[in-house]
């Protein structure tokens, strides 16, 4: 009688059959093989992770701070910094993302801390444990599709690598678009294809619609390969029901017209005379270098992992040979779209940061089955030495990109943690300089904190005191700056004057220095008629200075990583500068 070969249960995985140990049984009749941790295991490693980068993380990206946490600010507390995008004459940013952050911060605002900082920090880890939450379900749509060895490198990339540090945490579309790319991801390879198209949805038109391209694969996966076309036209239908009315409708509110802001973003980057060139253009290195630093040797292997596969279809033996180019046919996707546009940002790579993860383990398990073709075309002695290094080679690369990114990680919080910690410092001057003045209720008196050339690196105004304002002074930068929102009520229907889509200088945004009581500066640059040394003035005393990175002055490889006694003596550092006027007493009167 012919035997028949045992059905695999339905969880196990279906492709990437690499090759593995032989199981061999234990005393209660189990066996061993290939593991992975449990979800919920996954889950606690990840949020710890990502709690980390709530407090840790900088802000690296002036478009976070004043196209996201001013508008929030503005809404929660009724001031705020507002740019062109918020103009209802532009209208390219959208409200309803704002509030899905901004209502759990009003929340703790208004029954637990209203320390605006706290109140920061809070909707930081909740950005974190969301961003955990997204990743296990990602994490548990990769075990099912390609089994515990992929998953386990997966994991592990997305717990140290830098580039999920710095993404998970950050208050942008494009981030809010990679938890939705998690999402979406982790159904496809569930088979929950409803939970596909609505998380793609969702992540297109809430967050960032050109990361719609993300679902090109699934879609075709869905329709032409499942051949499902009337049930994806459905789940189509279904989300754009569910969330285009409330995005339009809060829009349309708050711009007193009606608005669809995905259209209008798409409509100004790629239709409009002016488009994103205006704020600069990188040369096709940029990406390149972005993805070393944020993933070092796992970026190598993610862009070789296509080619991996396939010679590993060529070389393996039948059911020993790597699978998965579908999956991986986003991550190349988005680079054939972004690696050739001439404007480059490294917060546009965001929503593919954790595919860069899965086709990195996707890459190596295929080398791995590459090397170990070539370790069995030996004998002997070289046999067991090639396969020896065949099977560890992939362990050991990961553990050198684990602490490859910590320590850049490391580097980045160190060099570049200035501006946090000066800012966190205005809450306890404010009240002491109240209490010097005999403040019976605490009130903090008025003040007007300045910036000139580091207004890029300003947090937000969840960091200014109350009744502080901040203002900026000239320097050498000649774009537009944002404006504060107007006062009374509809201020967001309200046309604001002196501003244009064409980062064209408005000089109405300057006020002279005399009225600043405080001012943020750095030393250690060239001195100008625009950016004087404001630390060696007479006028100006230092309140708080913390080391900060000169990067012109440091070599490459000591600035981006952190290397014990090496990175110190080998980096340079200017003073970041907390400055108050000496007769500021006379200035806030």
């Amino acid at each position: 009688m012919a035997r028949q070969r045992r059905k695999e249960p339905r969880d196990h995985p279906r492709k990437l059959q690499l090759p593995a140990k032989t199981r061999q049984p234990a005393s209660d009749g189990q066996t061993f093989g290939p593991w992975a941790p449990l979800p919920y295991t996954a889950f606690k490693a990840i949020l710890s992770a990502r709690l980390c980068a709530a407090v840790w993380n900088n802000i690296a990206d002036c478009d976070e701070t004043f196209n996201y946490w001013e508008p929030t600010h503005y809404l929660m507390y009724g001031k705020g910094l507002q740019t062109w995008e918020y103009s209802p004459v532009y209208a390219i940013r959208s409200y309803a993302y704002l509030w899905l952050h901004a209502l759990p911060g009003l929340v703790y605002s208004s029954l637990l801390q209203s320390n605006r900082v706290l109140v920061f920090y809070f909707m930081r880890c909740i950005l974190g444990f969301v961003c955990a939450l997204c990743e296990v379900y990602f994490y548990k749509g990769v075990l099912r599709r390609f089994g515990p060895v992929v998953a386990r490198s997966t994991l592990v990339l997305l717990l140290f690598s830098t580039g999920m540090f710095v993404a998970c945490t950050a208050y942008l579309p494009s981030s809010f678009s990679m938890y939705a790319t998690m999402v979406a991801s982790g159904a496809w390879f569930l088979g929950d294809h409803r939970v596909t198209v609505f998380a793609t949805a969702v992540g297109a038109l809430l967050g960032w619609p050109f990361s719609a391209a993300l679902s090109f694969p699934a879609a075709y996966d869905i329709v032409c390969v499942k051949r499902k076309l009337s049930s994806f036209v459905l789940y189509c239908g279904v989300s754009l029901a569910v969330i285009l009315p409330v995005l339009v409708s809060v829009d349309t509110h708050y711009f007193g017209r009606t608005v669809l802001a995905p259209l209008n973003i798409v409509a100004y980057n790629v239709f409009s005379k002016h488009g994103a060139n205006l704020y600069g253009v990188e040369p096709w290195t940029f990406y390149f270098k972005n993805g070393i630093l944020n993933f070092n040797l796992a970026f190598a292997v993610a862009l070789a992992s296509a080619p991996a596969v396939l010679l590993s279809r060529r070389l393996a033996p039948p059911g020993r040979a790597a699978d998965g180019l579908l999956e991986l046919a986003p991550l190349y996707l988005w680079c054939a779209i972004f690696f050739t546009q001439a404007h480059k940002e490294e917060r546009f790579l965001f929503p593919v940061y954790p595919l860069i993860c899965l086709s990195a383990a996707i890459g190596g398990r295929a080398l791995e089955a590459i090397a170990g073709h070539a370790a069995r075309s030996l004998t002997g002695f070289a046999r067991r030495v090639a396969s020896t290094v065949a099977q560890r080679a992939w362990i050991v690369l990961l553990v050198a990109t684990t602490l490859l990114s910590v320590s850049r990680t490391v580097a980045l919080y160190r060099n570049f943690r200035a501006p946090m910690e000066i800012y966190m410092e205005l809450g306890p001057l404010a009240n002491l300089e109240a209490e010097s003045r005999g403040s019976q209720d605490g009130t903090v008196a008025p003040s007007t904190l300045c910036v000139g050339k580091e207004w890029y690196r300003f947090p937000s105004s969840f960091f200014l005191p109350l009744n502080w304002e901040l203002a900026f002074i000239e320097s050498e930068f000649r774009g537009q700056l944002p404006k504060p929102y107007a006062a009374g009520a509809n201020a967001t229907r309200i046309i604001p004057t002196d501003m244009n889509d064409a980062n064209r200088e408005e000089r109405s945004r300057y006020v002279n220095p005399s009225l600043c009581n405080y001012l943020i500066d750095t030393d250690g640059h060239s001195v100008t008629a625009r950016e004087p040394d404001y630390s060696s003035s007479p006028e100006w005393e230092v309140v708080s200075s913390v080391k900060f990175l000169d990067s012109s002055k440091s070599p490459a490889y000591a600035r981006s990583f952190y290397v014990p006694f090496v990175t110190e003596r080998q980096c340079s550092y200017v003073n970041y500068y907390l400055l108050k006027r000496k007769n500021t007493a006379t200035n806030s009167t």
